[in-house]
């Protein structure tokens, strides 16, 4: 099969682009493929080319490049197909809309897979017929303000499934969206072996990593291991991950680890990419997050064989951890929870080594090639049925197109009004 992959810059960092470049790394092993970044900043991706993987990008932002795209006129007009509830949408433009429309128009390829609900769009509208559509969200529908959940409810009817990262959220698509003929499955992201050793459950070290934001909620973990230090003071925490441009969650952490007096067991480490190499200097994980779309970080860290203490937010710890046996799931902001189950693994080394053991055999269903598998499947099926005649008929096209045009004209007169409204309300 020829697949094509539509990704928002290849060239940046990020948990979508991680587990884009590992399901095209291993399909194409067997199969065509290429990856299509809209933007590209920089020379080289960030996180490294897949190997065997061809790419290519359609607007060009090195400003020392010849093809550089940032002075087109185009790209000074707000984007008309992007949709607006996306948050990405101010980087999208007049000029994204044709170059994304003309790519799509002309893709030579079985299957078109966008990862973000913006691209998803794109490829809902302006893919040439013959193209399986594939939506992949990487988020979670609940994490969708209403306009882009309004947006997506309409333009995904177009596509032939979409895929979710958790159960959980598949069947919020299925129950809360209206998309017939549209097939929604849920397969999680991948993570690959880790190259160094397993972590052996010795080293006195808890380990967490995120971005430095509000919803990862590390004040709950640095206070629930003020708790522990106050019974185990032999034990530490490393807390990996950078902050937003203010640097405010930061100085907020800092400020709360010197009143706890943690600043000989808690420590804020930045950055580290790899990450493998400082997840096996610590025992045990750890995740205090008010919501997860997954839980990318779950996952590796088990795979370095360390068990997870982890909130039971929405929607992924959950599916991910067998409480009791490869880590320990605990109500979301209960700091007292977190800390008695950090230390039930501190205290007893059977059951840390044991849950350890656990963790990295439970985490062996997410490699790479085991989830390539499940997309492969679900491409073959959908492609088998599109030459057979059994995927979007022409005259399901032909009425949605109708119904997106009126769509379309109702959907530009509210923000006509949304913006009259706006700028009277400032005038007043």
């Amino acid at each position: 099969m020829r697949i094509s992959f539509l990704l928002h810059n290849a060239y940046g960092i990020g948990g979508t682009i991680r587990t884009t470049f590992n399901l095209a790394r291993t399909l194409a092993e067997q199969h065509d493929i290429e990856i299509v970044s809209v933007f590209r900043h920089r020379d080289e991706p960030a996180m490294g080319a897949p190997a065997g993987v061809a790419m290519r990008h359609l607007v060009d932002l090195r400003k020392n490049s010849d093809g550089y795209a940032g002075d087109d006129p185009l790209a000074r007009l707000p984007a008309k197909v992007f949709p607006r509830g996306d948050g990405r949408h101010k980087q999208y433009s007049r000029l994204t809309d044709a170059r994304i429309a003309a790519h799509l128009a002309s893709v030579d390829a079985d299957v078109v897979v966008g990862t973000r609900p913006g691209l998803n769009v794109h490829i809902a509208r302006q893919t040439r017929r013959g193209p399986i559509r594939i939506g992949q969200e990487h988020l979670t529908l609940d994490g969708h303000g209403y306009r882009l959940r309004r947006e997506i409810g309409h333009r995904y009817r177009l596509l032939d499934a979409v895929t979710t990262v958790t159960e959980a959220d598949a069947r919020s698509y299925r129950e809360r969206l209206k998309l017939p003929g549209v097939r929604i499955e849920a397969i999680p992201n991948s993570v690959p072996a880790p190259g160094v050793a397993a972590a052996d459950s010795t080293a006195k070290w808890v380990v967490a990593a995120g971005r430095l934001t509000k919803v990862k909620h590390y004040d709950l973990l640095i206070e629930a291991f003020s708790k522990v230090v106050a019974a185990r003071p032999d034990w530490r925490l490393r807390i990996y991950g950078s902050g937003d441009a203010t640097g405010n969650e930061k100085n907020a952490l800092r400020t709360l680890i010197e009143e706890r007096g943690l600043h000989n067991h808690v420590f804020l480490m930045g950055s580290a990419n790899p990450l493998e190499p400082e997840w096996v200097k610590g025992s045990i994980g750890a995740v205090t997050s008010s919501l997860e779309s997954f839980g990318m970080t779950i996952v590796e860290a088990m795979r370095c064989g360390l068990p997870v203490v982890s909130t039971d937010c929405p929607h992924g710890p959950g599916e991910i951890i067998e409480d009791g046996v490869d880590g320990r799931l605990v109500p979301v902001g209960d700091v007292d929870a977190v800390a008695d189950a950090l230390l039930g693994l501190i205290t007893d080394d059977d059951l840390r080594r044991r849950t350890g053991e656990a963790a990295l055999v439970a985490s062996a269903r997410f490699d790479p090639a085991r989830i390539a598998e499940r997309h492969q499947a679900l491409f073959t099926e959908l492609v088998a049925g599109g030459r057979n005649g059994r995927s979007r008929s022409a005259v399901r096209d032909a009425l949605h197109t109708c119904r997106s045009a009126l769509y379309d004209g109702a959907y530009s007169l509210r923000y006509v009004a949304a913006d009259v409204i706006r700028k009277g309300k400032k005038s007043s």
